[in-house]
């Protein structure tokens, strides 16, 4: 199930999202679940007794299976705070004794850091949620859900589930925690934002009465500044006079800050009696809520945006609490929110391959239509190393668009985890290593026309990677019986075949000048001894275009100078093909 919705219109998307979740019964089931384990804990349970997790699994929800996780006792903040000052155990330190949320880093973030007092409970499971996973992660529609810690374990059961989903897996597990603590810090935030499809699978409810959701949000924390804690996906932020939803974590962030106040969440006696106001606010939004506080819309010059920002975030007390903030005002929250929910919008807008993917055919049509039309003129890699046109010209602009779509492609894909960055690329690998194939032989022709030396020294790294990605696919045998041809291919297996062949060109030219030492010319001649063998290894297996025997290839004119070199009397395998012609037949 994948809970992410996407607004493309100027107005804020949160009044729109918000409804929908609360129209659907989704919340209402799930806080449902969490308050039929809560009726299993003894009324009478002790408060100060160790800590711990319960775990139901609810089979005929009407939403689908859910799974819900609650602490018995309830969890008080004197809880949460009490686990020392150093609240954050980083991945470095989890890995000793934790490892398995290792996974959750990335090439771009490898370090996160996690609450400590949840993973020691979530591993005090390991065995019960280990066989939950086993019987469940393939359950859809799934629901994890939890209170307060008991959310924080839902989040990291539902991290622990989403590592074997793949990406191209429209159906995902969905986890709704109400009144839970912030669990990690920017390097979690950032790993998980990284991948839309898990972000999509979060959504926290916070009430702004619960103390729980705001404990390590205060501006006064040093825990809430860059190496603190942050959150990460969908956050609706409820008050008995309305809500706010807002899929861009850091404004949720802003909002709950802008929400605590030294009213809430002090550790009274009667705190425990929030645990179940979430109940009630449901039913509340259920049957419809009157949003207060508009007024002041008279009393502003707001942008569109700024005016959906201001009416949703209203009914949450914003106004009445900023009041007791210093030097902080509705305006400049409302500015911060926007400038927010724009760099939102510009990440989702950065790069989006499967929408370019057609452009892209369309450029590479037209390298496979000169490729066509030089087939009689000596091959499309020696005109374009040698021809200047206009016709050059457009291929050369086409070429740039294609490298540099396959450049980016190849960089999201390789800073992804290894799993989900080979789910990125499979449906587009064939069509990327096309691309390569046909496009790096024309670099390559540039790369000798310029009078340089050893192109595989600095090939490009997207060439070397999706080459490599391909290699993978064929050792698991995802080609079934493709490599057992029997005609040549259309295109050279090897894109570098063409380096390889400029090489051997020069190294004849070096023997032909006898510029060289002894030592030097033995190199050579072994070199080109090791190329014959290549280009026969290549014919054997029909993986060499026909166009390398065209009579103006740079191929035939290096079999030409190297026969003079080795005179007629030379034998070898390649030899006795050209020799006799054979390489007319394979044609």
């Amino acid at each position: 199930m994948v809970f992410h919705i996407i607004f493309t219109h100027r107005f804020s998307s949160g009044v729109e999202l918000g409804n929908l979740l609360l129209s659907s019964d989704l919340l209402l089931h799930s806080w449902d679940a969490i308050v039929q384990l809560y009726r299993e804990t003894p009324p009478n349970h002790d408060p100060t007794s160790p800590l711990s997790i319960k775990c139901r699994v609810h089979p005929q929800s009407p939403i689908g299976t859910i799974i819900s996780f609650v602490s018995s006792p309830p969890c008080t903040p004197q809880y949460l705070q009490a686990q020392g000052r150093d609240l954050l155990a980083s991945s470095d330190a989890l890995a000793k004794n934790f490892p398995l949320f290792q996974f959750v880093g990335t090439k771009v973030n490898p370090t996160f850091s996690l609450h400590r007092a949840a993973v020691s409970l979530f591993y005090s499971l390991q065995d019960q949620l280990s066989l939950l996973k086993t019987q469940y992660e393939k359950t859809r529609p799934l629901i994890v859900t939890g209170h307060s810690i008991g959310g924080s374990i839902a989040t990291l059961f539902t991290l622990w589930l989403l590592e074997a989903v793949p990406p191209t897996d429209k159906e995902r597990p969905l986890c709704i925690t109400f009144g839970c603590p912030l669990i990690g810090d920017t390097g979690l935030q950032q790993a998980i934002s990284e991948r839309p499809t898990w972000n999509s699978c979060f959504l926290h409810v916070a009430s702004n009465k619960d103390p729980i959701p705001r404990l390590f949000t205060s501006p006064q924390n040093e825990r809430s500044t860059e190496s603190g804690y942050k959150p990460f996906g969908t956050f609706l932020l409820c008050s008995e006079s309305g809500f706010a939803c807002f899929e861009e974590p850091e404004s949720a962030l802003d909002l709950m800050v802008a929400t605590n106040s030294d009213g809430v969440g002090n550790g009274g006696p009667h705190e425990g009696a929030q645990m179940f106001c979430y109940g009630e606010i449901l039913e509340k939004y259920k049957h419809g809520v009157i949003c207060r506080g508009v007024s002041q819309l008279e009393e502003n010059d707001f942008t569109p945006l700024q005016m959906g920002i201001f009416i949703q975030i209203a009914p949450i007390n914003v106004e009445t609490t900023q009041r007791r903030l210093e030097n902080v005002d509705i305006n400049s929250l409302i500015t911060k929110i926007e400038r927010t929910k724009d760099l939102a919008a510009r990440k989702r807008k950065v790069f989006n391959p499967e929408k370019k993917l057609n452009e892209m055919k369309i450029n590479m049509t037209y390298v496979e239509w000169f490729k066509k039309v030089s087939v009689p003129l000596g091959g499309y890699y020696d005109i374009f190393r040698n021809e200047r046109s206009t016709r050059r010209e457009e291929i050369v602009k086409r070429k740039t668009i294609l490298t540099h779509y396959w450049v980016k492609m190849v960089n999201e894909a390789e800073k992804r985890p290894q799993k989900e960055g080979k789910f990125f690329l499979i449906r587009c690998l064939y069509g990327g290593n096309n691309y390569r194939r046909i496009v790096e032989p024309l670099d390559i022709a540039e790369f000798y026309k310029k009078g340089k030396k050893d192109y595989l020294t600095q090939r490009s790294d997207h060439y070397k990677l999706l080459e490599k990605w391909m290699e993978d696919e064929k050792s698991k045998g995802n080609q079934g019986n493709a490599e057992k041809r029997n005609r040549a291919c259309s295109l050279t297996e090897d894109s570098c075949f063409w380096a390889y062949v400029e090489e051997a060109m020069i190294s004849c030219e070096l023997l032909k000048n006898g510029e060289t030492n002894l030592e030097t010319k033995e190199s050579l001649r072994a070199g080109l001894v090791k190329f014959e063998d290549y280009v026969m290894d290549l014919v054997r297996k029909y993986a060499v275009s026909t166009e390398i025997f065209l009579e103006q290839s740079s191929f035939m004119q290096w079999w030409k100078d190297y026969k003079k070199i080795k005179g007629a009397s030379y034998r070898s395998s390649l030899a006795d093909f050209m020799n006799n012609c054979k390489y007319k037949q394979y044609a």
